[in-house]
């Protein structure tokens, strides 16, 4: 982490739950200055009420990435850019396409020009599982921005900046995931609502979300995209075992598949496999210019991939017990809520 001493950061999308913890670590690195640019002003406040007794070394920035006249300035003497911010619910991308391209592709092109004008040292993108094998219009954004910071990492020239990209599956009790839709659910008496209950999903923390992404950043020759290797867990039973930590006698009521949406999730697909490096705890999908055999050379502690497609339907989902296991530190409910 001595990498990250007095240097100056950029998070856009910076109040959401992985940008928090992200925030924490830098400063707990001896991060100079951390910019935080987010549109949503309410949560930058508390965010700072938060944050408070690093108040100095904290700047939040009003703005939106489509906006690459406010990128340019908040680029400005960064170090290192971390790019968070997109719009991530399916149902609502399905229903307005254009305005997922704008923010998630648009934006995401619009953060690579600015940074490199303003020679920033490294971009990181964080993507989503969705964006391996996408059949919704979230996942075909999200895979097209990974194919801009992979393009842009090739056509930068002599200029000494470099870009890559993690690949998330859901983030454990961040605001747009289904646990707190299934607390929510639970204090008002259910039912719980589950699309399907054999439907599963890699889920990691946002604290894990964290390491990866500061793994790869310290690891990456640029124009990767790293997959973490993170446990599967099946609906019906996340359901269940939040139930069971209430202490409720609640019922589940099965709604069905939402626009967009999978019965399982990839990570990474069978093509990208053919040209994937492993270590323990995560893949390195190279990009289309760099070899199996350059990789190899490069990456010291790796070696070829024989996994296949990384899919969440392949995978052994948590028992119960090992369920209430993870989510013991997230889940917790007082006796008058309940």
């Amino acid at each position: 982490m001595s990498y990250l001493h007095n240097k100056k950061f950029l998070i856009t999308g910076g109040t959401g739950s992985v940008g928090q913890v992200l925030t924490a670590r830098l400063l707990e690195s001896g991060a100079e200055t951390v910019r935080i640019l987010s549109r949503d002003e309410y949560k930058q406040y508390r965010m700072e009420q938060k944050f408070s007794e690093s108040r100095r070394r904290l700047r939040f920035l009003l703005g939106d990435v489509r906006d690459k006249e406010r990128l340019q300035r908040a680029t400005e003497g960064i170090d290192y850019v971390f790019h968070l911010a997109a719009l991530k619910h399916v149902p609502a991308c399905e229903y307005n396409p254009y305005e997922a391209v704008k923010t998630n592709v648009l934006g995401t092109q619009n953060i690579i020009e600015a940074s490199i004008e303003q020679g920033v040292r490294a971009v990181l993108y964080t993507s989503s599982d969705k964006a391996a094998g996408p059949t919704n219009t979230m996942g075909a954004s999200k895979l097209l921005a990974e194919r801009l910071i992979i393009a842009a990492n090739e056509t930068k020239g002599p200029r000494e900046i470099k870009f890559l990209s993690v690949r998330f599956g859901n983030v454990l009790n961040s605001s747009g995931s289904v646990i707190p839709l299934f607390k929510r659910q639970i204090r008002r008496g259910g039912p719980v609502t589950v699309t399907n209950p054999n439907m599963t999903r890699f889920f990691m923390s946002a604290e894990r979300a964290v390491d990866l992404i500061l793994e790869a950043l310290s690891h990456s020759e640029g124009g990767e995209c790293y997959v973490l290797k993170m446990p599967v867990l099946s609906i019906g039973v996340l359901a269940e075992s939040i139930i069971k930590m209430s202490a409720l006698d609640i019922p589940v009521k099965e709604i069905g598949l939402r626009p967009g949406e999978k019965m399982f999730e990839e990570l990474m697909s069978g093509e990208e496999s053919e040209r994937t490096l492993e270590t323990p705890s995560m893949f390195i999908v190279l990009p289309f210019y760099r070899s199996v055999e350059q990789g190899l050379k490069l990456y010291k502690n790796a070696k070829k991939t024989e996994a296949g497609v990384y899919s969440s339907q392949l995978e052994t989902p948590l028992t119960p017990e090992q369920t209430i296991d993870l989510l013991k530190p997230l889940v917790h409910f007082k006796k008058r809520e309940v």
